[in-house]
């Protein structure tokens, strides 16, 4: 039975691996696009904004 047990700890730790290894590679280029039109605004924002203080 221990012998079951240490064969089992491997194969526990390869599964595991795997499903890190699947997560990790994962596709994340969906909110690029909308965070770059955010930054957009952003910038937008910022230029025609005014500060409130007259530089004299």
């Amino acid at each position: 039975m221990a012998a079951l047990a240490w064969l089992l700890i491997p194969l526990f730790a390869a599964f595991g691996a795997a499903i890190w290894g699947s997560w990790a590679t994962r596709n994340r280029t969906t909110g690029d696009v909308t965070e770059l039109a955010g930054y957009a605004r952003f910038r937008e924002a910022m230029e025609r904004s005014d500060s409130g203080s007259d530089a004299a």
